[in-house]
């Protein structure tokens, strides 16, 4: 996955494959080991969380999960384009 290096925490991109297409936002994490990548209000997933003391009612939230890091570019915002990333 080292041919993805340029895509960093807190850059800005977007996604173009998939259900997501079109929709931008900043990279929280990215897990090069396996490829993915979190980006803040995509690909959002609903989670049942347990009763615990922070949480005493527990219930379902929406939390963000991984998107395969081919699937994104990075996102020029001073032009308004997307930058494909070239592979040589």
């Amino acid at each position: 996955m080292l041919k993805f290096k340029k895509i960093k925490k807190q850059d800005t991109v977007e996604v173009i494959t998939g259900k997501e297409k079109g929709k931008q936002g900043k990279v929280i994490e990215v897990n090069r080991e396996k490829g993915g990548v979190l980006i803040e209000g995509v690909n959002l997933v609903r989670k049942t969380m347990r009763k615990t003391k922070v949480n005493p009612l527990g219930g379902i939230k929406d939390v963000e999960a991984f998107l395969d890091i081919s699937n994104v570019c990075l996102s020029v915002q001073s032009v308004g384009k997307r930058q494909e990333l070239v592979l040589k």
